[in-house]
């Protein structure tokens, strides 16, 4: 069963309309209903606020980064363990192929239900999956395989076993590391890209969103519940943030969005996958025409060029 959000109601009333016709066999009302959908499909999505795009990021029903896993990688098998501590199944990785292109995943995983949210830990990696991230990217590194990253994280985890464990130098090592990995490197935000959790295995030569997805140095409930001391406040946060692709893109922060299909990632899956894929294929190929020496180079150079300030 489809889960609509808040601003879906009008859609979620259509497709119950829709539904109704099928069951009566009244074929004509089900076409004029349809065009009726399409006409508020297009309404609605046209014109999403920052909030709407921050709901379609975390919507329970979004593809995680399994999904594109099992529909993109051939032959893939994956590996375990930072060879310390124990395995963290809040990341994961994979050694697989993907159009006939041997690449390395390591990917930030939440949970469907109860059971699996937990198993995740919602997403929300401790050291240990940060130092299996960066055990994983120098074995890709060893063998010049292609890594790609799947950033979908609320943040990285704050409990006292974590900062026991030295999270704040497993996110800060990684941060160090990967900007000198030498082999290409692909992130894609796929869904919620909150904080250092996001950043740690965000530094690559290409830094690419889906429409619908969103980057953010903290949650906005957290950023409303310090500046107002309120975290009803999170809609004026999210706004003041600018998280989404689009504007983060207009600030030359990422490099490129990946169009979504036209209801959210959600709602057509094969589609997202596709959308996904293609960029992969595609930022791949221009990567393998790039001398390393040069890909190190201008990887370095946009670090550097990140952010700006204005001096008073």
């Amino acid at each position: 069963m489809a889960n609509y959000l808040d601003f879906e109601k009008s859609i979620k009333q259509i497709d119950d309309d829709i539904s109704s016709a099928k069951i009566r066999g009244d074929d004509s009302a089900v076409e004029i209903l349809k065009k009726n959908l399409e006409k508020e499909i297009n309404k609605v999505y046209k014109n999403l606020s920052e909030f709407q795009r921050l709901q379609l990021a975390r919507h329970p029903d979004r593809p995680y980064s399994l999904d594109y896993v099992r529909a993109l990688l051939k032959n893939y098998y994956e590996i375990h363990g930072d060879r310390v501590f124990r395995d963290d199944p809040s990341i994961v990785c994979f050694l697989g192929y993907i159009a006939g292109k041997k690449i390395v995943v390591i990917a930030e995983q939440k949970g469907r239900g109860t059971k699996y949210k937990l198993k995740r830990n919602f997403g929300m990696p401790h050291p240990e999956g940060y130092r299996k991230a960066l055990r994983v990217a120098k074995l890709a590194e060893k063998f010049s395989i292609p890594i790609i990253f799947f950033i979908d994280t609320p943040g990285a985890y704050p409990g006292i076993g974590a900062e026991e464990r030295g999270q704040s130098e497993a996110i800060a090592r990684n941060l160090f590391e990967f900007s000198d990995i030498k082999t290409p490197t692909i992130a894609i935000v796929i869904g919620e890209g909150g904080s250092g959790g996001a950043l740690a295995i965000g530094v690559a030569d290409k830094l690419a969103m889906l429409s619908n997805s969103i980057f953010s140095v903290i949650s906005p409930e957290g950023c409303a519940a310090i500046l107002w001391k309120d975290p009803d406040k999170s809609e004026a946060a999210t706004k003041a943030l600018k998280i989404t692709a689009e504007e983060l893109k207009e600030l030359n922060l990422i490099d490129d969005v990946i169009k979504e299909p036209k209801m959210g990632a959600h709602r057509d899956k094969d589609a997202a996958a596709k959308a996904v894929g293609n960029y992969i294929i595609e930022k791949l190929n221009e990567l393998e025409k790039i001398p390393l020496d040069e890909i190190l180079r201008k990887r370095k150079e946009k670090i550097l060029n990140t952010g700006v300030f204005e001096e008073l």
